[in-house]
C-alpha cells in the first residue's frame, strides 16, 4: 500500500494497540522471528476477528492483512481500509488481491494471510490450508513466518500469540510449502 496507507495503519494501529493489550493481554512469544525489514508473509490460524489486530501486537511494521470484502461495506469498513487491509472476494480467485499483495512484498513489505481462508468456527484444531499464501509469498520473493493465537478471547490474558522461526518457500514446490506451513502452525498450536 502507499504512504497514505502506512500513515493510516500507524494511526490506527496507535488507538488499537493499548486497547488490545488491556482488554486481552496476550502473551506474546517469538515476536523476534517476525523480520524488520524485507518482504515477509506472517501466516497463521484464525478463529475470532480480533486475530489480524492481535498479531499487530508483536510488530512495529505495517502488516497488511488480507481481509474478506464484506468488512469493506459495514461498519468496520474505515477500521480495515485505514489499517491497510487488501479486500479478498473469497467467491473465487482475486487476482487483483494477489497482484496488491506481491506488489506490497516486492516492496520489501508484510503481508498477513490466514490461510484457512475464513474463521475456523470447528472443532477442529485447523481447516485445511489454501495454497494462496504460498503462492503470494513465492511470487513476491517474501519468507514466511508461521503463527499461532490459542486460548480463550473472553479471558482477559487468556490468549498466547506464538511466531515460529522464518523459512523460504523459494525453492519448494507449493504443496510441500503449503505442507510445511500446515504442519509448522499445527505444531505451534500443540507446543506446551
Amino acid at each position: 500500500m502507499g504512504k497514505d496507507n502506512d500513515r493510516g495503519f500507524k494511526v490506527i494501529t496507535a488507538f488499537i494497540k493499548p486497547g488490545f493489550r488491556l482488554r486481552f493481554s496476550p502473551t506474546i512469544i517469538g515476536a523476534e522471528n517476525i523480520p524488520k525489514d524485507g518482504a515477509v508473509v506472517i501466516a497463521g490460524n484464525h478463529k475470532n476477528i480480533s486475530d489480524q489486530f492481535l498479531v499487530f501486537l508483536a510488530t512495529k511494521r505495517v502488516v497488511n492483512y488480507m481481509a474478506k470484502r464484506e468488512y469493506f461495506d459495514g461498519a468496520l469498513a474505515p477500521l480495515f481500509r485505514w489499517a491497510g487491509c487488501i479486500p479478498v472476494n473469497r467467491d473465487g480467485f482475486d487476482a487483483a488481491a494477489v497482484r496488491s499483495a506481491i506488489k506490497i512484498l516486492k516492496k520489501g513489505g508484510a503481508v498477513g494471510i490466514f490461510p484457512e481462508g475464513t474463521r475456523n468456527k470447528t472443532d477442529a484444531l485447523l481447516l485445511p490450508f489454501k495454497p494462496g499464501a504460498v503462492a503470494i509469498a513465492q511470487r513476491g520473493g517474501a519468507v514466511i513466518v508461521p503463527f499461532a493465537i490459542t486460548g480463550e478471547y473472553e479471558r482477559k490474558g487468556g490468549l498466547k500469540i506464538v511466531f515460529g522461526k522464518a523459512f523460504s518457500p523459494a525453492d519448494m514446490s507449493p504443496e510441500a510449502a503449503t505442507e510445511k506451513l500446515y504442519n509448522e502452525v499445527r505444531d505451534l498450536l500443540t507446543a506446551r
